[in-house]
């Protein structure tokens, strides 16, 4: 019986794990989250957070961002017309999940910049 209990949760952890990747895979999606956990922002300011995203693939990640309700897209009737984004109640809930992505990003980081000077060391 126990070990039949292990499977199930083990089977549920994993679709949880693939729908949340599934939500937030790829490159731009969770700097384009991380820019609007800073306020709404307009594409423009989203854009300048990011440099080096195109502005066809903001526009595509935005859209998919929308339809999964982690922002949403507010027109201002104005000329011209202005656009905002915003993180939904959804995309909000998100921030402890970012928060220790980001703290293990650094960590990561400073663990393979500390291999690299140590492998250079060997070289030398």
């Amino acid at each position: 019986m126990e070990k039949s209990n292990r499977k199930e949760a083990c089977l549920v952890k994993l679709r949880a794990s693939r729908d949340a990747l599934e939500v937030i895979q790829g490159k731009w999606r969770i700097p384009i989250i991380v820019s609007l956990t800073y306020g709404n922002k307009r594409f423009g300011e989203i854009r300048k957070d990011i440099e080096d995203i195109s502005p066809k693939m903001l526009s595509q990640e935005l859209k998919e961002l929308e339809m999964n309700k982690l922002i949403s897209r507010t027109l201002y009737d104005s000329m011209p017309v202005t656009v905002e984004y915003a993180l939904t109640p959804l995309g909000q809930s998100m921030n402890r999940l970012l928060e220790e992505l980001l703290a293990w990003g650094i960590h990561f980081r400073g663990e393979m910049t500390r291999k690299e000077v140590k492998l250079s060391e060997v070289s030398a």
